[in-house]
């Protein structure tokens, strides 16, 4: 029996194949596809829809060779992390409106910051964004010997970072259960996350502020589910009700999804015996059965300074902040977590 061999992959269409079917010169096609001055409004129409019809595209991989530019800029973010997720898309979007790509180098559990900054490097990138990055300073100088990196929401000293005001979020946080009558407050601290010492020292002095009649509780946990749900659980099983925290600030809302189940296991009701924060606002906390209260980062404002910084440090003539560090301003968005809901209306209308 003979087996046919699979049939050869189509070949790539180039800019004469897009020319012979327009019916115009190689010139006059790379002209259009370029967005350049010098074709006439008809040309450009026939000449897209020939580029449409055969699926034409430019190769960035040539015009990197002939401009000795990428035109490319590399993204470090962490698997699993909606709030980076959010950024990445916001960070396409601004890329893409200034001319440039976005390249994904993405940090899990096998595959580490140091080696996926390796990796954007070695792909020839122009400069690279990191967000929330894990490695020391000294890695990072490192890597800016080879291209330029701006730090994206971890502030690292003589870098240019892109941060949000993790303070003024965990004031508000505070402000708004101590309004809403909690006087026992309980923070689950980070623990080794980017983030974790800003905002245990903002929840810190936020109830040192509030006046003697608040207290605040700091637990040691983690930005994960299971390492919440573990230390509250055990807060829960060994504190009196008399004594225990009416209200929760989780480190994120991953950690307020840990909280979250903990304090359902534990026979308690939220927000009625105990009001529950995240930090994020990411898509989690937004779900409608969590009804999370949260804290807002200002996802189009962070991505719109981060590729203004990039694009400042390679090109001198940009207009841009020249701050190291920028900070912006998130926002309490309050849910049903933390306020207690109205009992349905089963009266009739008079």
């Amino acid at each position: 029996m003979t087996v046919s061999p699979p049939p050869r992959p189509a070949k790539r269409p180039t800019l004469a194949d897009v020319a012979r079917a327009s019916g115009v010169s190689v010139a006059l096609a790379s002209i259009v596809m370029r967005g350049a001055e010098g074709a006439s409004e008809t040309s450009r129409q026939r000449v897209k829809a020939a580029a449409a019809q055969l699926g034409y595209r430019p190769d960035s991989r040539a015009r990197s060779l002939r401009s000795h530019r990428s035109r490319t800029i590399g993204l470090a973010l962490a698997l699993g992390e909606p709030l980076h997720a959010e950024l990445a898309d916001a960070l396409y979007a601004e890329a893409d409106a200034r001319g440039y790509q976005l390249l994904l180098g993405a940090t899990g559990a096998h595959h580490n910051g140091q080696r996926a900054m390796d990796t954007l490097v070695d792909a020839g990138v122009e400069a690279i964004i990191s967000i929330s990055s894990s490695l020391s300073s000294a890695q990072l100088g490192q890597i800016t010997t080879r291209v330029p990196v701006l730090s994206l929401l971890r502030r690292y000293r003589n870098h240019r970072s892109v941060l949000t005001d993790e303070a003024a979020g965990i004031e508000q946080l505070v402000t708004h259960l101590v309004d809403g009558g909690h006087h026992r407050l309980l923070h689950l601290d980070g623990g080794h996350a980017v983030a974790a010492d800003q905002r245990r020292v903002a929840f810190e002095r936020a109830v040192a502020q509030a006046g003697d009649a608040v207290s605040g509780l700091v637990l040691p946990a983690g930005a994960d589910e299971s390492s919440a749900a573990t230390v509250l659980g055990t807060y829960l099983t060994q504190t009196a009700a008399a004594s225990r925290a009416t209200a929760v600030l989780a480190f994120n809302d991953r950690a307020a999804l840990g909280a979250r189940q903990a304090i359902i296991d534990s026979g308690l009701h939220i927000p009625g015996d105990i009001a529950l924060t995240g930090f994020d606002d990411s898509e989690f906390a937004r779900l409608a059965h969590v009804d999370l209260t949260s804290v807002r980062q200002d996802v189009a404002a962070l991505a719109a300074s981060a590729i203004a910084g990039v694009l400042a440090t390679l090109d001198p003539d940009t207009k841009d902040d020249t701050s190291l560090a920028i900070f912006h301003a998130p926002h309490l968005v309050v849910r049903g977590s933390s306020r207690e809901k109205k009992p349905p209306h089963r009266g009739i209308d008079p």
